[in-house]
């Protein structure tokens, strides 16, 4: 799993076992950090030509296929039935039928010489979905003893039951903003929102991002970088005589506001992905919200993602479906994944 955040490459070896609910065990697991030249080609890639991106596609492939290898040695893994990869995205626009994922070729299942699933999210578009989010199924069969599971990574989604309907969206853009802004200080990241904690409201920036026409769509829906690119980036710009530290503070309120207003009296919502380790946003969540905001160990923060797509890949080698039509709006539930033998 590679994220828009552009962290690395999240890999995990996972044992399901079937039931019900689902029972898994989480044998290894590793973030592969992206080398700059990587961060940068990837960070740019939906504003090159069609050539660029094939190139990249195939370098990006054979390098996925490298580290996968390299994982599998140094973890001594034997006895793999598959490996499930998201791989990486540059487009996501399902309001125009395009969503687009560097990685999901043959090749990477002649480069590790086992069987691949990947490419879960092409087929759900072209049923009329969004195409994301896709762990709600994983949410629901293996963490189904929660009321809610929310995400945060480069954007948060929400999964939930809804009148006894799972349900799940985009809810707003996370650390592909953060960072963003992070990186104005030469800083990765901002750790655990110290800089934010800092700043001050900038009112006219909060309320214009309260303002956007995303929040007043209802589901399903979702997010893309290019999404991000062109309408909250020039936003930030307007502010850019102002300190990062304002900027960090005034965003950080904004999404704990609409992350927190998503969740009701009474729900266990489990929290997961990178934002989690933001305590600053996630004390602003937890202000928005009477529901009880559960932090999981580590490893499930981290790897929870990566770990979901494990088991879509599963699902898809047992012909079960894996994407909802109630949480993307396809026209149907089906089973989604493009299988490569090598």
């Amino acid at each position: 799993m590679s994220g828009t955040s552009l962290d690395g490459i999240d890999l995990v070896c996972v044992r399901f076992t079937l039931g019900v609910p689902w029972k898994f065990s989480i044998e290894a697991s590793e973030t592969i950090a992206y080398a700059t030249d990587w961060r940068y080609q990837l960070g740019g890639l939906h504003a090159e030509s069609d050539e660029v991106i094939r190139d990249v596609n195939n370098r990006y492939t054979a390098h996925l296929g490298n580290v996968i290898k390299e994982f599998i040695a140094k973890h001594q893994l034997e006895g793999i039935d598959a490996v499930c990869s998201h791989g990486h995205t540059v487009f996501h626009q399902p309001e125009r039928g395009i969503t687009f994922q560097l990685g999901n070729l043959k090749k990477l299942a002649e480069r590790v010489q086992l069987t691949v699933v990947c490419d879960f999210r092409t087929q759900d578009v072209a049923h009329g979905g969004q195409g994301a989010p896709l762990v709600p199924i994983g949410d629901q069969l293996l963490f189904g003893n929660y009321d809610a599971c929310l995400n945060l990574g480069g954007f948060a989604n929400a999964s939930l039951t809804d009148q006894g309907v799972l349900v799940a969206y985009d809810l707003c853009a996370v650390n592909t903003v953060l960072n963003f802004l992070a990186q104005k200080k030469g800083l990765e990241y901002d750790f655990g929102g110290a800089l934010a904690q800092k700043g001050k409201r900038i009112d006219l920036l909060f309320e214009t991002l309260e303002s956007l026409d995303f929040y007043t769509q209802t589901p399903p829906k979702s997010l893309g970088i290019e999404w991000v690119h062109a309408v909250l980036f020039p936003i930030l710009n307007k502010y850019d005589s102002h300190p990062v530290e304002d900027l960090l503070y005034t965003y950080s309120l904004h999404i704990g506001k609409q992350i927190g207003l998503c969740f009701g009296s009474g729900q266990q919502v489990l929290a997961s992905g990178g934002g989690v380790k933001n305590d600053f946003l996630m004390h602003q969540i937890q202000k928005h919200t009477p529901a009880k905001i559960c932090i999981p160990d580590l490893e499930i923060i981290d790897f929870k993602e990566a770990l979901i797509f494990g088991l879509l890949g599963v699902l898809r080698l047992r012909e079960e479906n894996n994407c909802l039509a109630s949480v993307t709006g396809a026209a149907r539930d089906h089973s989604s994944g493009m299988i490569f033998q090598p």
